[in-house]
């Protein structure tokens, strides 16, 4: 009798991997009659990772998302998945041991059946407390094995490591290779190793297609017993994406496999909501790299989930190099240019940091490093000469423990800025601080919600749920879309165009100014933002790079206010760029005598933040 093969529509990750937003609830709810329809997925990813997060960012409750996203499938039988950083839960960061437990009662409460459970670093002292913490909560416990390609990452790591998990109680096992850098042969391998442990523990495969190998690996890890494959569909497979149901059915139907059938009608419906999805919204947030595969990718593994966020990041970050650039009298960089030096920096960085698997969070980590070292040297500075504070983390062993040793020179420079290796479990880090969020709540008036799903939300993302419940994060991403659905209609080359233009983003008009050129309009306040403090005596404090300011990063620490003393080393306020908080650190001792821009509002290069005497 034929091996089944079973598969399982990653819609959440589609969207991550092509662009920076997820569909709002009512286009989710539209078409999931449709996948359920096409006849052919046993289980849809739903949610996790960046899927709550994104969804702050532009103004939606998550919690409302998530129970009415996977209600139909629950109905229709097909079970719902997830993605789970582990120690890190939901975010980049890690998390308190009570909001790691708070998750798995809330996302199961929610309708989700599956939690995907990964550790960048593969640091079983993560993953082992999530498997049991999503089992007390009535979760199908999902342990991944992070899949890349390095000296020390062979088969018999694989093979031992899912061994470890199985014994602490994992459900199934995933094969994430989410660089899809797997090898095709050693996946079979590593699939067959855990088999000959234990011959019925579920199997799935997880990979993207962007270098190429991925169609090869499905192949060989079916020969081998997985019993589940991810698979994405058009118009966001291939790319940055996975390989398409279609293609991945008809292989495995000729290699003898027993497969559903799809039902095409419907196949035609889900990819026509998707792409009014993307004229509706998302597609401003999709750049065209991403919907082509790339086997410069194979050289730093960096990972499909991520391509999305970092094409789009990228853009910034050429238009603040080029701005130097042009300021200094240098030749600016073309996309590609920066893109392939930082390719190349990624493959010399990520060696000298210990090899972390990289994935969510550690090849943001690993990427941010590379791009600042880029970005410094570029303008002629040091290379390691901006480090943030979370990369050190990972690299002191604050996350977990690395995979290999640490480079001399980065031991060195911890050394001299007084930063201590760690050997103790992550968790230890991180107390508890639900009661904090709690008090933070009730104070604010705000509801706990049902299951207390808010209160989760806020522990989780607590900036980004401030900024939504003030209205700020919908109030920034639509003048966002705003700007870019003006910048589609800019006239061409040398026709003259509108100064502005009135565009409509869900049912409310935005006046947007354009600039042609090097002309540039003047930057408006955010919408609700309070005034910015009046400017004071002293010296500009100057943004060392473009994102957005906060004065602080968590609940534990206090912001800096006008009237306070610092030293030189002192850290004043920080820039989220990239997903990473990266600390702004005062020059020389003195006073804060004004500070110049709100909490979460965007700044540029060497935008004047704070004033100092």
């Amino acid at each position: 009798m034929a091996k089944e093969v079973k598969f399982s529509l990653v819609f959440r990750d589609m969207w991550q991997s092509a662009g920076k937003y997820q569909p709002r609830v009512d286009q989710l709810v539209k078409v999931a009659p449709a996948i359920i329809k096409m006849g052919c997925f046993d289980r849809v990813e739903t949610n996790g990772g960046g899927f709550e997060q994104v969804n702050l960012l532009y103004g939606e409750n998550p919690n409302k998302s998530v129970r009415e996203w996977t209600k139909p499938f629950h109905e229709a039988g097909i079970q719902t998945h997830m993605l789970d950083r582990a120690l890190n839960g939901l975010r980049m960061s890690p998390c308190p041991k009570d909001v790691r437990k708070l998750f798995y009662v809330v996302k199961k409460k929610q309708g989700t059946d599956i939690t995907r459970i990964f550790c960048g670093l593969n640091d079983p002292r993560n993953v082992i407390p999530s498997i049991k913490y999503a089992k007390e909560a009535g979760m199908i416990a999902q342990a991944s094995l992070c899949i890349t390609y390095s000296p020390i990452h062979t088969v018999e790591y694989y093979v031992n490591l899912a061994k470890t998990f199985i014994e602490a109680g994992a459900d199934e096992i995933c094969l994430k290779d989410m660089a899809g850098i797997g090898r095709p042969v050693s996946l079979g391998k590593i699939v067959e190793g855990i088999k000959a442990i234990k011959k019925d523990i579920v199997i799935q495969y997880h990979s993207h297609a962007g270098p190429g190998f991925n169609m090869a690996s499905i192949l060989e890890v079916a020969e081998a017993g997985c019993d589940y494959i991810d698979c994405g569909m058009s118009p966001l497979s291939w790319g940055t994406g996975h390989a398409d149901i279609i293609t991945v059915q008809e292989m495995l139907k000729d290699a003898g496999f027993k497969v559903k059938d799809i039902n095409m009608s419907a196949y035609m419906e889900v990819r026509t909501m998707i792409q009014e999805m993307c004229d509706d919204f998302l597609g401003y947030y999709i750049p065209e790299l991403n919907h082509l595969n790339n086997s410069l990718l194979v050289k730093p593994g960096l990972p499909g989930g991520m391509m999305g966020s970092l094409m789009t990041d990228l853009e910034d970050n050429l238009k603040s190099l080029n701005k130097w650039k042009v300021k200094n009298n240098q030749p600016e960089l073309t996309t590609d240019e920066l893109l392939v030096k930082l390719f190349d920096e990624v493959a010399y960085v990520w060696p000298k940091v210990g090899y972390p698997c990289l994935v969510t969070p550690f090849s943001q980590y690993v990427k941010n490093l590379a791009l600042m070292n880029v970005m410094q040297m570029e303008k002629g500075k040091a290379r390691w000469s901006m480090i943030a504070d979370n990369i050190w983390d990972m690299i002191l062993g604050k996350s977990g423990q690395l995979p290999g040793p640490v480079a001399q020179e980065l031991v060195d420079m911890a050394k001299e800025q007084g930063r201590e290796f760690e050997t103790q479990d992550p968790q230890s880090y991180y107390p508890d601080k639900l009661d904090e969020f709690r008090a933070e709540m009730a104070k604010e008036g705000w509801e706990l919600g049902q299951d207390e799903e808010e209160l989760f939300e806020l522990a989780m993302h607590p900036e980004q749920y401030r900024a939504y419940k003030s209205g700020k994060a919908k109030a920034d991403f639509e003048a966002d879309l705003a700007k870019r659905k003006a910048a589609k209609n800019a006239p061409a080359a040398g026709a003259e165009g509108p100064k502005s233009v009135t565009v409509n983003v869900n049912g409310v008009n935005y006046k947007v100014e354009i600039a042609y050129g090097d002309a540039v309009p003047a930057a408006a306040p955010a919408a609700g933002a309070a005034p910015a403090a009046p400017a004071g005596e002293g010296e500009d404090v100057l943004a060392p790079l473009e994102g957005k300011f906060y004065l602080t990063k968590d609940n534990s620490e206090t912001p800096k206010k006008v009237g306070d003393a610092v030293q030189a080393g002192d850290t004043i306020g920080y820039i989220e760029a990239m997903k990473t908080f990266n600390a702004i650190r005062a020059d020389k001792a003195g006073t804060i005598t004004a500070i110049l821009v709100n909490s979460g509002d965007s700044v540029e290069e060497d935008d004047p933040i704070m004033k100092m005497a």
